[in-house]
This record gives structure tokens, sequence and C-alpha cells, in this order.
């Protein structure tokens, strides 16, 4: 019978006793939870389970009945990672504790992000786990160092590189007969001398195979560890035979010392490039960390301090000099200067910046002296958001990995029935025992999980790298999967493709006199940000009118706004809210139709008493973005549909369209209805990109297959975007697709190569074609090329093609 342990859980969203009630039936109806008991006041569960508790389950269970469990999440730095087989090990591990919703280990790193139950397992709980399971490891903080744990683990005393070229020297003599063979040239040291040679490779600069190898048979499993231990050992053993064989009055043998201490060397050269180019797929981490000063220039009581950048708080004031990195994020309120923003949006000019105006900590200050107030600090900083979503999406795992993962997980122990199939054939087939011993070593050591356990994260990580010093921020691999058949665009207009700053270019009055029509306007419009709310804002003060206060303004929706100036009602918005109010367009109707087929935004003034009516017509211009015809053009080269979404009128709409080249248009639609238009064309088999920068965006964003968000909108359009662009030109959204689909076929092309050295190397190896160096030779290429292969990611650089 199964023992019984506890655990607490934190649940929020429990008001009364009736919540408490609710909540013990669903955690008592999850399989393996004995028994769940809530207290009200604490907001915790305490839950006996026994080890067939599922805490998915738990956590879905919760969710179902409308209560949310705390949750958090913990990166891990894991040292003694060798290959696929220990990705699928330690994710088990982690999956099989209790409080674990789930765990996602990524081999290129070196790290593990876990999901968890707050309250039921902690980080010191997960690393003793690891521990005892044979890898320990640490709690994550900034970007991964190469793991050179285990096999790859240097020897006491010795640097790696010193390591490997004691390796080489004991071995070289080993491999100087096999390099003249060739050439008729039969020579060969005196067996014990080559005892004396290959025993320290062995068993000294082996000994983290021996180490690995033991972790994995105490875990009931198989790594990449335990194939060169066996290979190695059994060549080994072999020529140990073969020399004392003539002690016991045998005939003296031939000895294959040279092939064990060789393939040890071979694999360790091999996990050492693999670590230095594991190392670099993570540049692009370290160079975004790199930007964060150590201290800052605080202005306190008119005195000039410097202080450690962890002191700054939130509406201090910082000052900074020419030619220094902005320490945080803030407004200028003093002086004005050219802002280097290369590293953060890949903008290659630098912008111009004055009072009022924002600034990103981690970018570089031009030629002028600023004074701003701090705006975010710490994980609040745009800089951080930016690691933090590069690096999730880095731990992230595509789902073709998953695949992978289930291939890994058997694949050690079919390559060890392999390996015995192939020795018991030869001997079957009447091959001395030394050559069918010599083959089955090949299959061994040829066969190495490592590439596979690659392929998938190398790419990511280089990927999601590169693009992110471009300004492109990649969320997931879901994104990157999805990119590839995006076959649609659709655009929002007002800030997207057009500049969103909206300029009031033409007032038509009726009744009364245009001043008092703008004064009418503005008044409604005080509260608010929307760009044509700014801009008749903007008008009004230009003209230095007096704006009286609003009293019961209400915002519409993707219609307008309405309220009280004076006493009397009044609503300003599109032409359908005066349909909906009934207001009689007809005294302005021909002069909005010429407007509107110029591409204006149209607004209405109206008076909402006992008798309704129009009072003003404004007509809104906004500029579209210089690079907006390249980015469609660049679009329908690739075979892509182009479409505008737009609350705005059909003439503005179409006006822009045809100007850009846009496919199909949607005009007159309300923000709540952006989503129902990405989701109709979702139904006719399309794969959607949704691209916008606003509030409104957000739920069309989140139901696209891929939401592509400008930085220069808001967080909550970043939120629901996979794609995040810190530049807002429309042409990154070409270089977004393009940087994600290259990185997908990477992820394929790694997949083809690193089940290709398998699939042709184990049958050569087996057939008696590889000899064990050539096999190891083979083994190390294999995760070289496939890191060599993601790394060429790195010389992407955003397209700079033209209209033709």
């Amino acid at each position: 019978m199964s023992s019984t342990k506890q655990a607490q859980i934190f649940v929020s969203g429990m008001r009364c006793g009736s919540c408490v009630s609710r909540v013990e039936r669903a955690l008592n109806a999850v399989p393996g939870v004995r028994r769940a008991n809530v207290n009200l006041a604490s907001e915790q569960a305490s839950i006996d389970f026994d080890e067939n508790a599922s805490w998915p389950a738990v956590d879905q269970a919760l969710a179902q009945v409308g209560y949310h469990p705390a949750r958090q999440t913990i990166t891990l730095q894991i040292s003694g990672m060798r290959c696929a087989s220990c990705v699928g090990r330690i994710e088990n591990t982690l999956r099989g504790l209790a409080g674990v919703i789930s765990a996602d280990v990524n081999l290129a790193s070196s790290r593990a992000t876990v999901t968890v139950l707050r309250g039921a397992i902690t980080a010191d709980d997960l690393l003793q786990q690891l521990t005892q399971a044979g890898y320990p490891g640490h709690v994550a903080t900034g970007a991964f160092h190469a793991d050179t744990a285990g096999a790859s683990a240097s020897m006491p005393g010795l640097t790696e590189a010193q390591t490997l070229l004691l390796a080489g020297l004991l071995s070289a003599p080993l491999m100087v007969p096999m390099l003249l063979w060739p050439f008729g040239i039969h020579w060969m040291l005196p067996g014990w001398v080559q005892w004396l040679l290959a025993t320290p490779v062995q068993f000294y600069v082996g000994l983290g195979f021996y180490r690995g190898a033991l972790s994995a048979l105490r875990a009931k499993t198989g790594n990449m560890d335990l194939l060169v231990a066996l290979g190695t050992s059994t060549a080994y053993g072999l020529s140990v035979f073969e020399l004392l064989r003539p002690m016991a009055g045998g005939a003296a043998g031939h000895v294959y010392f040279e092939a064990a201490a060789v393939v040890i060397t071979l694999v360790r050269l091999g996990k050492w490039l693999e670590n230095r180019a594991k190392s670099q797929t993570n540049d692009a981490i370290r160079a975004l960390q790199s930007l964060r000063p150590d201290t800052a220039r605080l202005l306190r009581d008119g005195k000039e301090t410097r202080v450690p950048l962890a002191e700054v708080q939130v509406g201090d004031r910082v000052k900074v000099l020419p030619g220094e990195q902005i320490p945080v994020d803030g407004k200028i309120i003093h002086g004005a200067s050219h802002i280097d923003e290369a590293m953060i949006s890949g903008e290659s000019l630098p912008v111009s910046k004055g009072q009022g105006d924002p600034v990103i900590g981690g970018t570089l200050n031009g030629d002028g002296m600023i004074a701003l107030d701090v705006t975010a600090i710490g994980s609040e900083s745009t800089l951080a958001k930016i690691i933090a979503m590069v690096e999730s999406a880095q731990a992230a795992k595509a789902e073709i990995q998953r695949l992978v993962d289930r291939v890994s997980a058997v694949f050690v122990p079919i390559v060890v029935v392999v390996s015995l199939a192939t020795l018991g054939a030869w001997l079957a087939l009447g091959a001395s025992p030394e050559t069918a011993i010599l083959n089955a070593i090949a299959v061994l050591v040829i066969a190495c999980p490592c590439a596979l356990g690659l392929a998938t994260p190398a790419a990511i990580m280089v990927g999601t790298g590169v693009a992110a010093r471009q300004g492109i921020l990649i969320r997931d691999a879901h994104t990157l999967e999805q990119a590839e058949g995006i076959s649609t665009v659709i655009f929002d207009k007002t800030g997207t493709l057009t500049q969103g700053k909206p300029q009031l270019q033409d007032t038509s009055a009726v009744a009364i006199s245009q001043e008092r029509a703008l004064t009418l306007a503005a008044s409604l419009q005080t509260s608010s940000n929307h760009p044509l709310a700014i801009a008749t804002l903007a008008a009004a003060r230009q003209r230095q009118l007096a704006i009286p206060e609003v009293s019961e303004a209400r915002t519409l929706p993707g219609l307008g706004i309405e309220g009280k100036v004076n006493g009397e009602n009044f609503a300003l918005g599109n032409r359908q809210l005066m349909t909906e109010y009934h207001i009689d367009l007809s005294a302005l109707r021909e002069r909005a139709d010429i407007l509107e087929a110029q591409g204006k935004t149209l607004c209405f003034l109206a008076r909402r008493d006992d008798q309704p009516a129009a009072l003003a017509m404004f007509s809104f211009g906004d500029t579209v973005k210089a690079d907006a015809g390249n980015t469609i053009t660049r679009l329908h080269r690739r075979g892509i549909t182009t479409v505008m979404i737009t609350g705005d009128n059909e003439g503005s709409a179409r006006h822009v369209a045809q100007r850009l080249g846009i496919d199909q248009i949607r005009a007159n639609v309300l923000p709540a209805h952006k989503a129902d238009a990405v989701a109709e064309f979702r139904q006719r088999g399309q794969r959607v990109a949704m691209v916008g920068d606003g509030i409104n965006d957000a739920p069309a964003l989140a139901a696209a297959d891929i939401g592509i968000a400008m930085a220069s909108g808001s967080d909550v359009a970043m939120h629901s975007a996979g794609i995040t662009l810190m530049n807002n030109q429309p042409a990154r959204v070409v270089d977004a697709i393009d940087i994600a689909r290259r990185c997908y076929r990477k992820i394929r092309q790694n997949l083809f190569w690193a089940f290709i050295y398998n699939i042709v190397g184990i049958p050569l190896a087996a057939a008696g074609l590889l000899n064990p160096v050539l096999a190891a030779t083979a083994m190390a290429l294999s995760s070289v090329s496939v890191l060599g292969n993601a790394l060429l990611l790195r010389r992407w650089h955003p397209s700079r093609e033209t209209p033709k």
C-alpha cells in the first residue's frame, strides 16, 4: 500500500464557506488525493496524497471551479546533462514530485524551467531530488554558462584544455600506427607500452563517463556516458585479455588500446567543442544583460551622487552625461540628446529625444546632457522585460521536440540491443570474436542522442537571440512553428500602418461657430488619450481656447464619447454613433462624402437633448508610415495576403489600402469585433498573423495564430502577442516572419542531420564498415555540426529589399 504525504498550497478567490466546500470537493475528486482540507482565513489547502496524485490535475480541477492556485516558476541551472536521454530523465524526475505542474529542460542551456504550486514544493526540494538523480544544480541567475560537469569535466588541477592536451599526448602514439597503415608501414608500439599510454586515458580522462554511466544505471536508464563507457571498456578489456593471454600459454592476439583511448579523446574533444558552441548560442542574452550599468548619477537636494543602481527608486531624478548608458527607464525633464537604441529596437540611427520624451534603460546617450525622472526599475524596466521574454522563449519546448524526447527515452536501450545483435550476428557468420566485438563497439560509440537533444533548443536559442538584437521579441517555440505557414497578415490601421498621430485638418460647423464647436469637442475629450482626442486638444490649445469642464463623460468603445458641458448633453463620434442616436447628418453629408473619399477620418459633434441635432464635423488626416508600402510589397512577394482592419470609415480605409496595395479591407469594425474578423479568416483555412498596437487590438492579437504587437503601443497588446516589435516600423513585420521561419527551418534541418547520423551510421557500424575511431569521430561531429548549423542564424540581418 502506498504511503500518504501532505502538501500545503495557496488558493485565491475564496470568499465564503460555500467557496471552501467547492474547493474541497474539487480537490477530493482528483485521483491520488486522499483528503483535502481548506482554511478560508489563510487561503491554504492542506492535501493528503499518495504517489499517484497528478498535480497538473489538481491545478486544472481548481481552475474548473473558478479558483486559482498560486503558481511559481523556478529556473534551475543543472550540471551533468550529457544528451537527450538526460533531458528525459530530469523531466521525469521533476514531474514526479508533489506540487510540480510542468517541467521543461533545455539541453543547450542546461536549464530546467519548472512550474509549481506555491507552498507545495520549494527550489531546494527540486535541487535535492536532482542531486540524488545525479544532476546537481542551483537556482539560475543571469545568462547560462556552458556545463562542463560529468564526462566533459576537467581533471583536478587541470583546465579543460589541459585535460584534452593530456589525452591527446597519450593517444597520439597509439594513433600513429593507424595513420601509417595505408602507406604500407606496419609498425606498432609494444603491447605493454600501449597499455601504459591507454590506461590513464581510460580511467583518468574518461572517469566522467564512468560516473555518468553509473548514475544512469542507478536510475535504471541510459545515456551517452553509458554507451561510451560500455564501448571503450569492452575495447580496453579485450586488449588486456589479449595482452595477458601469452602468460596463460595462449597465442598473442591483436590489442585495441588505440580504439579505447582515441574514442575517449575524440568524444571529449567533441563535448568541448559542443560546450563552446553552446555558450555562443546565448550571446544575445549576455549582450542584453551587459547593457545594465552598475551605477547611476542620482540628483537629490541639488547634489549629484554616484550610487549603485539597486538604490535608485521610481520617482528619483537621474543625470546622464554624453556617451553614458542610460541606467533606468525614465522621462526627460531637462536637456535634449540623440539616443542610440540599436541594442533595444534594432534601429540603426540615433533617435532625437527632448523634454517629455521617454527613454529606455540600457540605451546609449549621445551628444547632450539629460536629466530624467525614473519611471521603472528592476524587473519592471523595459530591458528586464525584454530579457525575460527572450529567456522564456529559449526555455520553451517546441512541439516537434516532444516527439524527439519520446524517441530519446528509448534510444539508448535500443542501441544496446542493436550492439548485442551485431555481436551475435557476426559470431554466427563465423567472424572472429575480435571482429564481432569491434563492430559491436562501433555501434555503441556512433550512436549518441546528444545531437537529438540539441537540435531544437540550439536553433531556438540562436534564432530568438539574434531576433532580439534586432528588436524582434519572439515569445515561445509555438510562435516559430506557426510562422512557417502564415498565409494572411491582418493590419490594424492607426498606429500600425499610419503614424497614429492624426491632425485636425478641417472643421465644418452648423448653427454654431467653428471656435465654439472645437471648444465643445475639446471639452468632451479632456480625459481621453485616443489619437483623435489628442489632435483635437492640440488644435484647441494652439488657438488658445478656454476649455470648459465636462461632467458625466462616458467613453463608447469604437463609437466615441458623450458627456455634459455647461449642463447640456453632447455626443462626439463616428457615423455609427450618430446613427444610433438618430442624428440627422444631411447638412454635412455632401462635405463628409468628399472628405472620406480623400481618406480623411471624420468625427461628428451633436447636441443630445429634446431636439437632437448635428452641430459640427471634424476632419482628421494621418500620415502613412514611410515603409508601409514596401512592407506590403514584400509580403506579396512571399505569397502572403494582406488585410487592413479599422474602426475608421470605408472611404478612409479604402484610400489607405489603395495607396499601399493592400488586398482586402474591413472598415467600421468595432474593437470587440476585430477578434471575430480574425476568427473568420482562420475558419476559411488561413493561418493568420494579426498586427496591432493598442489595447483595442489585444483580443484580435490573442485570436490570431500569431499576434504581432508594436511596442510603441500598450503593454496589454504586447502580452497578448506572440511577437513584439520594439521598433514600430511595419517593415519589421516581414523581418519577424522571416527570422521565425528561418529558425523553424533550422530546427527541421538539425533534426534531419541528428537522425541521419544515426540512421546511416548505426547500420554502417553494424556492417563492419566503420571502426570505433571513425565512429567516435562521426559521433562527435554530429553534435558539433548541429550546433554549427544553428549558429549560422547569427548571420541573419533584416532584409534590405526595395520595391521593384
